[in-house]
C-alpha cells in the first residue's frame, strides 16, 4: 500500500485548453500520465493530487475529468489549485466519488500516516506581494492549521502536507508556512504550481529545516506519479 503523488494534471475534457501550447512535452499529456499511472499503481495505493486539477469553471464541466480520475487505479485525495475554480463545497465534493477525498479543513488518515494541507498562496517576497495578497496569505494559514489540528486528533501518525504553492519565496526563505510546518513535527510536505526550468530552479527540495519537501508538477516528473512512501 503506497503512496504516490502528482500535481498539476490541468486535466481539459470538456472545455478547449490544449496545453501543448506550453512546451511539445504537454502534447497529450494526459495519456501520458494515465499510462504511467497503470504502470506503476495499484488498487490498494493511495495517489495525492496537490492542485491545478481541471480547467473547468464549473462542477459540471470539471466531473469528465473527476471521472477519469476515478476509473484509474488507487484512491486519491485532490485539493484545489489556483486553477481550480470550479471547487465548490468541499462537502458536497466529498459525497461525489467514494475512493476519492477532498481536502480542505480536514485531514485523511492513511495507514501510518494522516495527510493535511491547503491551496497555499505566494509568499512575502520583494517583488510582488500587495495587501490583497496579505489577506490570501493569511487565510491560507489559517485554513493549514485547522487541518493540521483534524490531524494531529487522529493520534502518533506521521504527517504529510499536500498544498499547491510552494512553501517559500524564490530566495528559499522562511515562511510563516514552514514555520507551521516545523511547529506541528510535519514529516514530509509536496507540492506543485511551478512549471518550466525557470520555476524548477525556484523550488525548494531535500530537507530543510527538519522536514522534506518535493516538488511534484507533473511536467517537473515526466507525467509519472511518484512514489513517496512503500
Amino acid at each position: 500500500m503506497a503512496i504516490y503523488v502528482i500535481a498539476d494534471l490541468h486535466l481539459s475534457g470538456s472545455v478547449q485548453k490544449p496545453m501543448d501550447i506550453f512546451g511539445n512535452q504537454w502534447a497529450n499529456h494526459h495519456e501520458k500520465i494515465e499510462y504511467h499511472w497503470r504502470e506503476c499503481v495499484h488498487e490498494d495505493d493511495m495517489v495525492l493530487i496537490p492542485g491545478d486539477i481541471s480547467w473547468a469553471m464549473r462542477l459540471e464541466e470539471a466531473m469528465v475529468d473527476l471521472r477519469w480520475i476515478d476509473q484509474l487505479p488507487g484512491k486519491k485525495i485532490l485539493l484545489r489549485g489556483n486553477h481550480d475554480y470550479w471547487w465548490g463545497s468541499v462537502r458536497k465534493l466529498n459525497t461525489l466519488f467514494p475512493n476519492m477525498f477532498f481536502l480542505q479543513n480536514n485531514s485523511k488518515n492513511f495507514e501510518a500516516y494522516v495527510i493535511c494541507g491547503t491551496r497555499g498562496w505566494i509568499c512575502p517576497n520583494s517583488y510582488k506581494f500587495d495587501l490583497q495578497d496579505e489577506k490570501i496569505y493569511n487565510r491560507e494559514l489559517q485554513r493549514l492549521k485547522l487541518s493540521l489540528e483534524t490531524g494531529a486528533k487522529q493520534g502518533n501518525k506521521k504527517i504529510i502536507v499536500m498544498t499547491h504553492y510552494p512553501p517559500t519565496n524564490d530566495k528559499m526563505e522562511p515562511s510563516e508556512f514552514t514555520k507551521i510546518y516545523e511547529d506541528y513535527g510535519v514529516e514530509k510536505v509536496v507540492y506543485g504550481h511551478l512549471h518550466g526550468t525557470d520555476g524548477f530552479c525556484g523550488a525548494l527540495q531535500g530537507r530543510y529545516r527538519g522536514v522534506e519537501y518535493q516538488l511534484t508538477s507533473c511536467d517537473y516528473l515526466n507525467f509519472k506519479p511518484l512514489k513517496i512512501y512503500d
